[in-house]
């Protein structure tokens, strides 16, 4: 606190700024569920969502867009607000929901809910219609998926062990005085279970999945006396996933040892896999090879249609399928969707219902807030026909004064090119145009085959406005190229985890010499979680580059955490990482991780690193060990080391929404600062 005191004034203004750009009283697009419609509402002044529905009706696209803004006023006609977060988080420091699921008959609710940070939930069972909780056991330390079983008195759910690891399904029947009855547990700790429903509500899925292989069992809701059955057997190497279509299993697979998934299809049995085949288009072309070019990562099935998402071009990307007839998987057209922008995001958004004639996406850029888009699947590709439900309201931002673009960094041995998105106001673009060298602030991740999206972000401009350039740099470890972005030998997992560390140092390089967007002291970094460990290991390797880093909740004592198996979630991650029980793994490790690579006497960048108490992911001390090591370590003439432990969360910030613009606010406030940007004049 003594530190930041001075910066009071600054992060007040920086909240109000961000506060201004929302609309703090808004909605959701309605997504239609059976008879229903159901949607989301934020108000001015409370920290929660409200959860609503409302009766189905002809023309309630237009209906919503008539809402006349006020806080009194119901989106539909008939709303009723079936969940009010504010009123659960009542006197609790935290709350985040979890799943929110309505019954097959919408008369009761199931919904789970961590009051820690933790992320170990409650499960209640609600009664829609007159709010009574009819089932809750808070001693259940539970995962936060549910799912319905075929009628509205049978729910499963997932239970934790010691470590925080999902590993056993439950069938419960409310009202029941049995006990829940035990259907799965999984033994393996690098396995995490999983729980899906298929689209068409046939079948519950039970994935068991470690960073590695995977093996799903399935359970036919349409039988009361089914089993559950395995769709295939584990084996090394193999990862899958299933989705249901027509008495088909769709597969996303790497079976074969391709660099990325493969589409295939087969019968819906079990111990389907030596009727595997990939899935061919309308000319028999097959429609995902899991090749190099294309990568699938997500599959939708519609009773007539499907919907693929996956990458291409480092970009991501979304295919339409249409079949032949409702009951075969004989393909008749297979389309790519397009979209204009150089960067950006897009993927599905609400899509409830299995008979639709329509899917909707949701997109967004750098420079583009986030638009909700209607998209008839008979003619995906007739840009006349698609209908925006809604566009993001950003209140005071002008789309023409800012700027992006996507282009690519050499790394340093030449094996890869880097992308690289940029976003900044056009007054600054001219400037750097001009030669002049501006701020700039350089936001990076690069582990799990995560992509770092080029999507918008209204807080950004707080630094945009200031006159600084922000900069993601789409390194090695992440999924942006596909899998073999992430994979051995060319990605930047196992033992070729420094490639990501190198890659975003070569891109801090370019900014500065090669582009001459900014300057040493004029730099700063970001990155959380992994992307905290991508930060710490940039800082050790270049620390003369930066002049500010930003380390949230950052995975920095990798030795120590990765050789402990009492830490919770430590275990599944060893096909991350690898076991540093192996010399291998332990030399490599030691190599990179952050603590034990500080070097003496070196001038190191002003620091700010934060946590959360309960965090389960990245425990608390890891920031806190870090500092110290720092502050003992580097040279007099380094930047400060502040650390702030958030005492009330988890890995994922705060809850509150109001309480996350102030935490934000805080960050940005120190990264001003440390820039000498303090009295910054906004654009």
């Amino acid at each position: 606190e003594h530190l930041t005191a001075h910066l009071s004034d600054l992060r007040s203004d920086i909240y109000q700024e961000m506060l201004a750009g929302i609309k703090e009283t808004d909605y959701t697009v309605p997504v239609q569920n059976g008879e229903w419609l159901y949607y989301s509402r934020t108000f001015e002044g409370k920290s929660y969502k409200s959860m609503c529905r409302a009766p189905l009706k002809d023309g309630w696209e237009e209906l919503a867009k008539q809402w006349d803004g006020s806080m009194d006023s119901p989106i539909l006609p008939g709303e009723v607000a079936y969940l009010d977060v504010n009123e659960l988080a009542e006197g609790k420091s935290y709350c985040a929901t979890g799943q929110v699921r309505p019954s097959p008959s919408h008369n009761v609710l199931a919904y789970s809910a961590d009051f820690t940070g933790n992320e170990v939930c409650q499960i209640f069972v609600k009664d829609i219609n007159t709010g009574e909780i009819i089932d809750h056991d808070e001693t259940l330390e539970c995962y936060g998926q549910l799912q319905w079983g075929a009628d509205d008195k049978t729910i499963f759910y997932l239970k934790m062990d010691s470590e925080k690891r999902p590993y056993q399904l439950y069938r419960h029947v409310i009202g029941s005085d049995e006990p829940d009855e035990l259907l799965y547990q999984e033994d393996n700790a690098l396995y995490w279970v999983g729980l899906s429903k298929s689209f068409d509500d046939k079948y519950i899925f039970v994935s068991s999945r470690s960073k590695e292989s995977a093996e799903v069992h399935f359970l036919d809701l349409t039988d009361s006396n089914a089993k559950l059955q395995c769709v295939a057997e584990r084996r090394k190497k193999v990862l899958y996933s299933v989705r249901h279509r027509a008495g088909s299993w769709f597969i996303t697979t790497n079976v074969g040892g391709t660099p990325n998934m493969r589409l295939m299809v087969s019968p819906a049995v079990a111990n389907s896999e030596d009727s595997w085949k990939d899935m061919v288009d309308q000319n028999g072309n097959v429609m995902f090879n899991g090749g190099y070019e294309r990568a699938i990562s997500g599959f939708t099935s519609f009773e007539s249609h499907s919907v693929a998402s996956g990458r291409e071009g480092g970009l991501p990307q979304i295919w339409v399928v249409s079949y032949a007839s409702e009951t075969t998987s004989d393909v008749t057209d297979f389309v790519q969707l397009s979209f204009e922008e150089d960067a950006y995001d897009v993927g599905l958004g609400g899509n409830s219902m299995y008979n639709a004639d329509h899917v909707v996406i949701a997109y967004d850029s750098l420079v583009t807030p986030l638009s909700s888009i209607k998209i008839p699947l008979d003619s995906p590709t007739d840009l006349s026909k698609r209908t925006v439900l809604k566009e993001q309201e950003v209140p005071g931002y002008n789309r023409s004064d800012y700027s992006c673009e996507r282009t690519t960094v050499k790394s340093r041995d030449g094996s890869a090119d880097i992308p690289v998105s940029i976003v900044y106001r056009k007054d600054v673009e001219e400037k750097i145009k001009s030669g002049e060298a501006v701020p700039a602030h350089l936001y990076g991740y690069g582990s799990y085959g995560a992509c770092m999206e080029a999507s918008f972000r209204s807080t950004r401009r707080a630094l945009l406005d200031r006159g600084m350039v922000y900069v993601i740099a789409h390194v090695r470890g992440g999924g942006e190229m596909g899998r073999q972005w992430y994979e051995e030998p060319n990605g930047a997992k196992y033992l070729c985890k420094q490639n990501t560390f190198n890659d975003f140092v070569d891109v801090a390089k370019w900014m500065i010499d090669d582009r001459k967007i900014t300057t040493p002291n004029q730099l700063s970094c970001e990155g959380r979680s992994a992307g905290g460990l991508l930060i710490g290991a940039s800082i050790n390797q270049a620390p003369e580059l930066f002049k500010m880093a930003l380390l949230g909740v950052p995975f920095v004592d990798v030795v120590c955490t990765m050789i402990d198996a009492t830490i919770p979630l430590t275990v599944v991650e060893w096909e991350e990482w690898g076991n540093p029980n192996e010399e291998k793994f332990h030399k490599c490790m030691m190599e990179y991780s952050p603590i034990n690579n500080v070097k003496d006497g070196a001038t190191y960048p002003s620091c700010l690193l934060t946590g959360g108490l309960h965090d389960p992911r990245v425990q608390y001390w890891e920031p806190a060990k870090f500092a110290a090591e720092l502050r003992h370590k580097q040279g007099s003439s380094s930047g400060p080391v502040a650390v702030k432990i958030d005492m009330a969360a988890g890995h994922f910030s705060a809850s509150d929404r109001y309480k996350y613009l102030k935490e934000l606010a805080f960050d940005y406030a120190f990264l001003l600062d440390q820039l000498g940007l303090v009295d910054a004049k906004k654009s």
